[in-house]
């Protein structure tokens, strides 16, 4: 059996990899997504400068009330949405999607699809 150090191991592995040929630019920063077993975070990142320039996780106030359990494919949708308006009120139209190492599957594209519905575009 695969314990949880070794998976993680991996998709630090992975991350890395995906890093390697992605970085986010002042005029299309990088949207990170990361996903614990209770909650999902998403982050607006601008490489350059090394700046956060938006955030969004189960854990905001404005989501607490409206999802039972923070690690559910309905949460990661609140949470795109979510990351989508923070990035339109900032002037943000085009990021690149950095999954973080995850496959691209379940909660991680949920978020993915719901930030896309809600107007980012990548």
């Amino acid at each position: 059996m695969i314990s949880k150090e070794d998976k993680n191991k991996a998709r630090l592995k992975r991350h890395l990899r995906v890093r390697k040929k992605i970085a986010g630019t002042p005029e299309r920063p990088r949207l990170n997504i990361f996903r614990s077993s209770k909650h999902m975070y998403a982050q607006i990142i601008d490489d350059t400068t090394g700046v956060t320039l938006a955030s969004a996780s189960t854990q905001d106030k404005e989501l607490k009330g409206q999802v039972e359990s923070g690690g559910n494919v309905e949460a990661a949708k609140k949470v795109g949405e979510l990351i989508a308006q923070r990035a339109k009120a900032k002037g943000l139209d085009k990021v690149v999607f950095d999954r973080g190492g995850y496959l691209y599957h379940g909660r991680v594209q949920a978020l993915a699809d719901a930030a896309r519905e809600a107007g980012l575009e990548f």
